[in-house]
């Protein structure tokens, strides 16, 4: 669980970033998984988070990756309600 107020913040801006991603139909996880490397090796060469706290924010992140229903379309999910 993130803790620290940056790495939140960091956590809310990725995760947005990601479904946006995938509104926008990048589907597959390897292109959006390239963005999130991409993100991290910055906050790392930056400095601007913790190093320790970077691990956790790719644990958190990752998590939130792989879960399908984080991207799953509110009309989807009416639609299987319905049936």
């Amino acid at each position: 669980m993130l803790q620290d107020t940056i790495s939140i913040r960091h956590y809310q801006k990725i995760t947005d970033s990601l479904v946006e991603m995938s509104e926008r139909g990048y589907r597959s996880t390897d292109e959006m998984r390239l963005f999130l490397d991409g993100y991290l090796s910055a906050l790392r060469a930056t400095n601007a988070v913790e190093a320790h706290n970077v691990h956790r924010l790719e644990e958190e992140v990752t998590r939130f990756l792989y879960d399908s229903s984080n991207f799953a379309s509110p009309y989807e999910l009416e639609m299987e309600v319905e049936r």
